[in-house]
Order: structure tokens, then C-alpha cells, then sequence
């Protein structure tokens, strides 16, 4: 169960953008399966660079 908890999709509140941990950010050289908790601090949402504490869990 905390597997799936840490495979969780979250949504910028910015632009609407869903970060999907089992695609990661192939942009943003983020790995399939990283949960969101594991993205560095300094990862942006790639389509409009908003930080990591404009998303919330969907």
C-alpha cells in the first residue's frame, strides 16, 4: 500500500500539467517510477516552471 501511495499523480495548480511518477520526466531527466516526494527540490513543472509547492495530490 505505500507503494501505490508514493506512485500517486500530482497536478500543477498553476497550468493544470499532472506529473505521473510511472512516466517520471523524461525532459527533466526524472526517471519512470520516481514519486513525486523523490523529485530533487529544485524540479520544475516543465510546462510552466512552477515549483514543486504549486502541486497537489490528485
Amino acid at each position: 500500500m505505500s507503494e501505490e501511495k508514493s506512485l500517486k499523480k500530482y497536478r500543477c495548480t498553476v497550468c493544470g500539467y499532472v506529473y505521473d511518477p510511472t512516466l517520471g520526466d523524461p525532459e527533466g531527466r526524472i526517471p519512470p517510477g520516481t514519486p513525486f516526494e523523490n523529485l530533487p527540490d529544485d524540479w520544475v513543472c516543465p510546462v510552466c516552471g512552477a515549483s514543486k509547492d504549486l502541486f497537489e495530490p490528485v
